[in-house]
């Protein structure tokens, strides 16, 4: 599509915030692009808008996020997400200091964009309306990230100088949140449905992705009300927001041949050959070429799916701890690959993966048992399923987008909203949980009616983690839920091959209550500018 193919233009533009000086009495060089008629080309301004969409996010960024929570485990080095769950981390760490410097690279992009874009000549006044309100929702979003992570950051609307950015002081969250809201209600107004896209702008930012990113940003402040009238837009108001709907097959709406489906919001886009990721090169079976395992699913994503009789494993009579992947929640087998699961190889063939050990009948089939956790092979026993692209090479460089907003995170938004004000009942459910789970493919009437019994919190929860699994997302639901203690510290496991068929132990994560909800300013930052003291909680100074 025409955006990404300009966007691979647009990364050899990374310079252009730095454009070439000269004096304004000296000739203008005719062989390169100046400060003085950079913004004479509309190309190049486009070219700009779509290197901010490559600053929004990544495939990285989201295997990371995914490795801060407890559905993944980094077990072939202390990678920087192992640290921060195991509660090493200090402010020298290298994620804090990159993620840092990555989202403040995107703002100055934006920044330089908005600030200079009237000076392309003959640019449609609607388009650059357009363009503008894309440039900033990225810088909305970069912002969010950094609130999320930091707290009180840094916070300012244009291109800052250098001396200006060694003395800038850190601004607090709840008013940088205020200035996202702003913009996100601003830019809806001249951004477009998606109904109305042309094809080749398949990808860029529309109104429902706005809305969208509003009702995540009021979720992860507990604002329900707002929550409810964002998530409202795209289930009620679809003739002005764009048309979405829950896809039919929750497998193939991970894949590239379904790619820009109905329930897609936004994705961050690549492209095959020109711009691909490769993340499950070190995540999926070894037999299926994989290099090694480096990202692995932890037992406690395995236990959160429920039995197709909608109970959870440990109040299910019919559950089988001897054969505990049969009659289970089906997204599951989607996003996992467990012993006796299934793979489908680059050539088409489908095959079952052996992972307990001594199950292989074949050396190919043996690559994939479980081994230590110091082998090649996974040290939980289990692999990585979702977001594999059969159409990717054969060392996993896939041109597969990363939805970053679907529809189905906005029905249960909508849910944990309606749950939290007390107004989850059948009516809600209904519109909400049951839909989710009639895709993935329960057809049983408990696991689809409305619960009689249980904490609906927990249900609507633990819905959202199965549903969302490996989609970049569980780490922040635990930070605001403030369940750290909960969920990201003790003993973490794999299946169940461990010694005297116990259930494999791997680290003991620690969670600081008083700690660990924020990042640290890199200490990098802090030696440059120390406005930006004192550090956070639990972090040294």
């Amino acid at each position: 599509m025409r955006l990404y193919k300009l966007l691979i233009g647009g990364l050899s533009l990374m310079a252009v915030v730095h454009f070439t000086s000269c004096n304004k009495l000296d000739t203008l060089p005719t062989d390169r692009f100046t400060d003085e008629n950079f913004w004479d080309y509309p190309e190049n301004a486009e070219k700009m808008v779509n290197m901010a969409y490559n600053q929004l996010f990544s495939a990285d960024r989201l295997w990371n996020d995914e490795a801060l929570s407890d559905n993944i485990f980094e077990g072939r080095s202390n990678t920087d997400q192992r640290a921060i769950r195991n509660g090493t981390a200090d402010p020298t760490l290298g994620r804090f200091a990159s993620e840092w410097s990555d989202l403040y690279g995107g703002i100055k992009t934006c920044h330089v964009y908005l600030e200079n874009v009237d000076r392309v000549p003959g640019m449609d006044a609607v388009l650059k309306k357009r363009r503008i309100a894309e440039v900033r929702f990225i810088r909305a979003f970069l912002y969010f990230r950094l609130v999320n992570f930091y707290g009180d950051v840094p916070f300012f609307t244009k291109d800052i100088s250098l001396e200006e950015s060694k003395i800038v002081p850190r601004t607090a969250k709840a008013t940088v949140m205020a200035f996202i809201h702003q913009e996100l209600d601003e830019c809806m107004a001249d951004l477009p449905s998606k109904d109305v896209l042309p094809a080749d702008d398949r990808g860029r930012i529309t109104k429902g992705a706005a809305s969208a990113f509003q009702a995540r940003a009021f979720l992860y402040e507990s604002n329900w009300n707002k929550v409810l009238q964002y998530c409202e837009n795209l289930i009620k108001k679809q003739g002005e927001f764009g048309t979405y709907a829950l896809f039919d097959s929750y497998p193939e709406l991970f894949t590239a041949a379904k790619e820009y489906n109905s329930e897609v919001i936004l994705d961050y886009g690549y492209v095959p050959q020109l711009k691909t990721w490769n993340k499950l090169y070190d995540a999926a079976p070894i037999s299926a070429q994989a290099r090694l395992n480096g990202y692995a699913p932890l037992q406690s994503l395995v236990d959160n799916y429920i039995t197709l009789d909608g109970n959870t494993i440990s109040a299910d009579p019919n559950y089988n701890s001897d054969n505990p992947y049969i009659n289970r929640d089906p997204r599951m087998a989607a996003t996992i690959v467990f012993h006796g699961g299934q793979w489908t190889d680059f050539d088409g063939t489908v095959r079952k993966i052996f992972i307990k050990p001594g199950s292989g009948g074949t050396d190919k089939e043996r690559l994939d048992e479980y081994q230590g956790a110091s082998a090649n092979a996974s040290a939980t026993g289990y692999y990585v399923k979702k977001y594999y692209d059969v159409t990717a090479t054969v060392k996993y460089d896939a041109g597969l987008n990363i939805i970053m907003f679907r529809y189905a995170d906005i029905l249960l938004m909508y849910a944990e909203a309606k749950e939290a004000l007390g107004q989850l009942d059948a009516t809600i459910w209904d519109m909400t949980i049951k839909p989710i789970r009639k895709r993935a493919g329960f057809v049983v009437g408990k696991a689809l009616d409305f619960p009689m019994t249980g904490d609906l919190k927990t249900i609507v929860r633990n819905e959202r983690r199965s549903e969302l699994a490996l989609e970049g997302l569980r780490y922040y639901d635990i930070v605001r839920w403030k369940a750290g203690k909960t969920f990201l510290d003790g003993q973490v496991t794999g299946a169940k091959y461990g010694g005297n068929n116990s259930y494999i132990k791997l680290d003991i994560r620690r969670f600081d209550e008083s700690r660990d909800y924020l990042w640290s300013v890199p200490r990098t930052q802090i030696d440059l500018n120390k406005n930006l003291l004192p550090n956070n909680q639990g972090y040294s100074n």
